[in-house]
């Protein structure tokens, strides 16, 4: 056995691509490009997999975690393994780092600042697991990294803590899936130089949105990169091609935050010069020298790459800190020869097109593109523009990567699951449900594929249908004739649309709605802000809850004004906050989440109030400051009337008080809504009936359950009872009714009933506006012609309870 074999600590240029059962595939891969390249490469160190197992087995910690791991009964139960997970890391975390191997890392961080001629100088500590005896074996993105880390103290505790992360819910989940014992996986930790990035990105030796191998694809921020892996800021883009060396692509983004390093350690946000927001990140020159990294990089290691870069501000120079092959054009274009690296490779004949699966339509559209699998948001940051999603199916933090889907197939879920409300609003092909249909997406897509989504008919089919895209391009153009002006009707009965992304208000702002009847915050929060509230809190930037949702909902309210916009305010579920950035410390693992600890129950709870707090602060300023007074609020799930009284009680102590210009609503989606929907009055100036919401719990009945999805019916007669009576109850204190569920986009029967009951508007999703418009103007005009010739068709069902 050699030295190297049992050596703790083993320095960069003594390290090759080879070594990655020594130090996992990140230490081994900057080794590489150290020791047998002349790429910039910040200098470092890395523990060992073998330093990892004498610290488990000195410590004792090793026979504990197995115990632990051998005591889980299921792993499909997120209680189980995450308590399992949590216990294992704080015992790896809580244990006494032996002193000899604390010795060695201390004075390989000693030699370190010799080597660089730094005092304790800042480091990047990046974990990188292995497999013995499993080489390639991939745990790519499921271990931490620490950035801005100084002292040799630190650098040990960090080192310790990536041991831990070794058993995070998801690699352990990971590992046992794939059949990895978990004694055979090992950590290794790259103790780098930290680069002081002014700017920095990812980039790629192949064109990662269709797989053309003869293009550098480039992509940057202001800041630390981290920024552009969690898809907070948009980055610039550039395509370099690799024969000319030359920019042949360019987008240019304004960015107005950054991730920067704090002077005595850590990171924090700050917000990018105004001079520099809308200005390239970098030089043209700069572009060059990177491309120039990534063919050289791609040349040695005889395969795509995925590469990470950094540009220093003291320095004014390039650095590669991270280099990986790539995974998904290397084996695509390896198994099937490049036929499939062009989309145009794949053109196939409306006659000859090879149905591959089908599912219900739920937002139509036709798209054709690469598919890109995704199993769990936590790969949702390997999603690229133009690719079509493939999944078991969405929740509110798959939002990013389904802005940026040309189209959206799932698994699961009916018309008005998560996938189907959000692409409708998006105006993206989407189509949910293939499993109903037989034969499960996921089952036959697979990442790389190329395939047309004719989602108005529910049907995908193999290639790209080159006919059924041209027939599409072909109805959606004027052809040159003249198009008579669009007119609608005046009504009684208000149309507002529902809208989520304040991206999309300007773009929707034309249309013929009175106003925003549902404004989402959920999407604020997957979209912009990313962090758990009350991590934010503890961090000390409540401001950036305040600032960042004001910018959101002020784009809304600006872009409709003088029309009122209603913003619902948060309604995640606890493991959709547990998803945001620090949510695991705050939230409980409920084995019903939709039931649970969600809507107003949150807002005056103790250990909440203070998020709450934060959201109201963000209506203040928008109100107050940006003087945009058509903003109301509403409250959602509501599930007594003293929670109303609460919530309403907590708003008045932060300034918001109901009057003429300022209205409170309230969903109306528990049967106990509608029930005690007299004494509700009192707290509220008005309801909106989420439709879907009731119908489940009227019915007892999952609506994103495949099993019993047959059964959910919102226009089953107990609901349909329930809106008569909260309409009726609502009227006789002068309260308003709105409905922004699905069904009234879907059944146009079902607006003809809610206008009949007198509901005071309706809210649609941006594409079912114009239609909606049009049916409540006819449905209108028909009570009038009924009731004046009295012929009209009579509905022969007693809606009324009492």
């Amino acid at each position: 056995m050699s030295s190297r074999d049992t050596a703790n600590v083993l320095w960069f240029d003594e390290l090759h691509r080879k070594d990655v059962n020594l130090v996992g595939g990140k230490s081994s891969s900057l080794g590489e490009m150290t020791s047998e390249m002349d790429v910039p490469v910040p200098y470092g160190f890395a523990t060992t997999a073998r330093a990892y197992r004498y610290f488990m087995d000195k410590t004792g910690v090793n026979d504990k975690v197995n115990a632990l791991l051998e005591g889980i009964k299921d792993y499909e139960d997120s209680d189980e393994l995450h308590s399992t997970c949590e216990k294992i890391r704080n015992l790896i975390v809580d244990a006494k780092m032996p002193d000899d191997l604390a010795d060695e890392i201390t004075k390989a961080y000693a030699e370190l600042s010799k080597k660089v001629g730094q005092d304790d100088p800042f480091v990047a500590i990046r974990s990188s697991a292995t497999a013995e005896d499993l080489p390639d074996a991939s745990f790519a993105g499921q271990q931490e990294s620490y950035l801005n880390i100084k002292g040799a103290v630190d650098v040990v505790d960090r080192v310790q803590q990536c041991y831990s992360s070794l058993f995070t819910d998801r690699a352990t989940y990971y590992r046992h899936k794939q059949n990895f014992p978990h004694e055979k996986v090992a950590l290794s930790a790259a103790v780098q130089m930290m680069v002081f990035s002014k700017a920095s990105g990812i980039m790629f030796s192949v064109n990662v949105a269709n797989g053309d191998d003869t293009k550098i694809v480039i992509d940057s921020i202001y800041g630390l990169g981290e920024y552009i892996v969690l898809g907070k800021v948009t980055p610039n883009h550039f395509v370099v091609d690799k024969k000319s060396m030359q920019i042949v692509d360019k987008n240019i983004v304004k960015q107005t935050i950054q991730l920067e390093r704090n002077a005595d350690g850590g990171t924090k946000e700050e917000p990018v010069p105004k001079e520099l927001q809308e200005k390239q990140v970098l030089t043209d020159s700069q572009v060059i020298e990177l491309a120039g990294y990534a063919k050289e990089i791609e040349k040695h290691y005889g395969c795509y790459m995925d590469m990470e870069f950094a540009l220093d501000s003291n320095t004014n120079r390039l650095w590669i800190v991270q280099a990986r092959p790539e995974t998904v054009w290397s084996q695509k274009n390896k198994e099937k020869g490049n036929s499939k690296g062009n989309e145009d490779d794949n053109v196939v004949s409306e006659s000859d097109a090879k149905v591959l699966v089908r599912g219900l339509s739920a937002s139509p559209g036709l798209a054709s593109g690469v598919v890109h699998v995704i199993d769990s948001p936590d790969d949702i940051d390997q999603f690229k523009k133009g690719e079509i999603l493939v999944t078991l199916m969405t929740s509110p933090d798959w939002v990013p990567a389904m802005k940026k889907a040309a189209a959206i197939v799932t698994n699961n879920g009916g018309m008005t699951c998560h996938a189907a409300i959000v692409s409708r609003e998006m105006q993206i092909p989407c189509i949910v449900g293939t499993k109903s249909k037989k034969v499960a997406a996921t089952d036959v897509l697979k990442t790389g594929d190329v395939i047309t989504v004719d989602a108005t008919n529910g049907i995908v089919y193999e290639g790209k249908v080159d006919s059924l895209l041209k027939k599409n391009d072909k109805s959606s153009e004027a052809g040159g004739q003249v198009v008579a002006a669009e007119t609608f009707a005046p009504t009684a009965t208000g149309v507002m649309m529902n809208l989520g992304d304040p991206d999309l208000a300007d773009k929707y702002s034309t249309l013929p709605a009175d106003g925003i009847g549902l404004m989402r915050e959920e999407f604020l929060w997957t979209t912009f802000i990313h962090e758990h509230p009350l991590y934010l809190i503890e961090q000390g930037h409540p401001e950036k809850v305040v600032n960042m949702l004001a910018d959101g909902i002020s784009k809304v309210a600006r872009a409709m004004a003088p029309r009122p916009v209603v913003l619902r305010l948060s309604d995640f579920k606890s493991s959709e906050y547990r998803n945001l950035k620090g949510g695991d410390k705050y939230e409980p693992h409920e084995p019903a989440d939709l039931l649970g600890w969600r809507g107003a129950s949150r807002y005056y709870d103790p250990k909440y109030i203070e998020a709450f707090k934060l959201e109201l602060g963000a209506v203040k300023k928008v109100r107050n400051e940006f003087g945009l007074k058509n903003l109301n609020v509403m409250i959602p799930f509501v599930r007594t009337v003293d929670e109303a009284r609460k919530v309403t009680d907590i708003m008045k102590g932060e300034g918001l008080h109901r009057g003429p210009d300022f209205k409170v609503y309230m969903m109306a989606e528990i049967p106990s809504n509608i029930i005690l929907a007299d004494q509700f009055n009192q707290y509220v100036d008005g309801y909106s009936i989420g439709s879907n919401d009731l119908a489940m719990l009227i019915l007892g009945c999952d609506r994103n359950n495949d099993t019993v999805a047959r059964l959910f019916d919102e226009r089953n007669l107990a609901v349909k009872r329930a809106i008569k009576h909260l309409i009726k109850a609502a009227h006789k204190d002068g309260r308003t009714v709105s409905i922004c569920g699905q069904a009234p986009s879907e059944y146009p029967d079902f607006t003809n009933f809610l206008i009949q009951c007198g509901i005071d508007y309706v809210s649609v999703n941006p594409d079912m506006v114009k239609a909606t418009k049009r049916n409540v103007a006819h449905f209108e005009q028909r009570i009038l012609l009924d009731k004046a010739t009295g012929r009209g068709l009579q509905d022969p069902t007693n809606y009324d309870w009492e």
